[in-house]
């Protein structure tokens, strides 16, 4: 089956986007989807929280400048099902070369090419910087999907509006006519408060047919479980955020058809 690729992006950090990238990641693993992660923040969150550690050299900087292949930047994880190319902090000055070089929005795109021609992988799954940079607009370019974490409050409201206009250029650009807004994550949902309601219902009635039914809640242990390089799955299972995750996932899976049928 032909790979999935989703991009998950937000201009905004904080708002649970690397969260999102590797809890989904993980939990599509689990139901044997075989998934590969790929860390395109320098800050490399995504690869410490699933317990990877940074290596010189292996990541996409090399391939994006066109030395070597992103093949040869896969890296197993401790999880079954889950592989990722990691991120490390050279990966900043490809955000100043890309813009430089030809055809500069489809580096990633090309880059790519070979990952999803090789069939090891239904879903891939892009965590960006948090910033509408040349790395974010590569992945948006380079993605099936755009899947959005929007944190549970008015002003993440405004930065919706502007990331969807991101997507309008890339596509009217001719640079990804496919590209699709998959999906809007609500994160960090506080029960507590009027204003997580308020906020949900707000994009519910924009974009009804877009917003996951699974909401993540805003707790300790989705906080605490990168810093153990741990998912919350293996942190925290019967955590609910790991519930909240595993939810997604099944969203996920049915939406976008992942699982053959057979």
């Amino acid at each position: 089956m032909r790979s999935i690729v989703f991009t998950i992006a937000n201009q905004k950090g904080g708002v649970g986007k690397t969260t999102t990238a590797v809890n989904l990641a993980a939990a599509l693993a689990d139901k044997k989807i075989h998934t590969l992660l790929i860390d395109l923040d320098p800050q490399a969150n995504a690869t410490s929280a699933v317990g990877v550690e940074k290596q010189e050299g292996m990541s996409l900087y090399g391939p994006l400048r066109g030395e070597g292949t992103a093949l040869e930047k896969v890296v197993p994880t401790p999880y079954e099902c889950l592989a990722l190319i990691p991120s490390e902090e050279d990966l900043a000055a490809a955000e100043i070369e890309i813009a430089t070089s030809e055809n500069y929005l489809n580096k990633l795109r090309t880059v790519l090419k070979p990952v999803r021609d090789s069939g090891g992988y239904r879903a891939i799954i892009i965590d960006c910087p948090p910033s509408m940079g040349m790395l974010s607009m590569n992945s948006l370019a380079a993605a099936d999907f755009l899947l959005i974490a929007l944190q549970c409050e008015y002003l993440a409201l405004e930065g919706l509006g502007q990331i969807l206009r991101n997507v309008d250029r890339i596509r009217d650009a001719g640079v990804n006519g496919g590209l699709e807004l998959g999906g809007v994550v609500m994160t960090m949902f506080d029960i507590r408060t009027n204003l997580s309601r308020q906020v949900v219902d707000e994009v519910k009635k924009h974009l009804p047919d877009k917003i996951f039914n699974a909401v993540i809640p805003r707790t300790v242990r989705l906080s605490e479980a990168p810093s153990f390089g741990k998912t919350i799955f293996a942190y925290d299972p019967l955590s609910p955020g790991a519930a909240a995750y595993k939810n997604l996932a099944k969203e996920v899976i049915s939406r976008f058809k992942l699982k053959d049928p057979s």
